[in-house]
């Protein structure tokens, strides 16, 4: 793979990473100062999860930009499993837990958060099987 199509994938997956980091970070201060008033414990405690994902995802994609031990294609399946994973996991636990505030319908929600973790792990699955056939 030519040098500059490499350069160009791993500078949008370390961007990504940090829209990632940035927006985790802005959704967990508005969890813990704004929506500590209007969510119950348990709503709340869905919503840090979601953050938490978000976060833990966005520092993996950084290590996935860095890396030199995977090809660009194995880094660009495991940037979309990742980013469509965060997308889906976090972003209908966002949804689901703040839906009696915002007044979305979120009962088409419930099924895409499994989908998302199933996503996140296949991106994990996905790496340990291209560093494990590394030769």
């Amino acid at each position: 793979m030519p040098y500059h199509l490499n350069k160009i994938m791993e500078k949008k997956i370390l961007l990504t990473a940090c829209v990632l980091g940035f927006t985790a970070i802005i959704l967990g201060a508005f969890g813990a100062h704004a929506l500590k008033k209007t969510l119950n414990p348990e709503q709340l405690n869905s919503f840090e999860t979601g953050v938490k994902y978000q976060i833990y995802h966005a520092i993996f994609l950084l290590f996935i930009g860095m890396s030199s031990i995977i090809t660009l294609k194995e880094k660009a399946i495991v940037f979309y499993l990742t980013l469509i994973g965060v997308l889906f996991f976090s972003g209908s636990i966002y949804i689901l837990t703040t839906s009696s505030l915002t007044g979305i319908k979120s009962k088409i929600f419930g099924p895409i958060t499994p989908i998302g973790g199933l996503l996140l792990i296949s991106s994990w699955g996905y790496l340990f099987y291209s560093i494990l056939t590394k030769k």
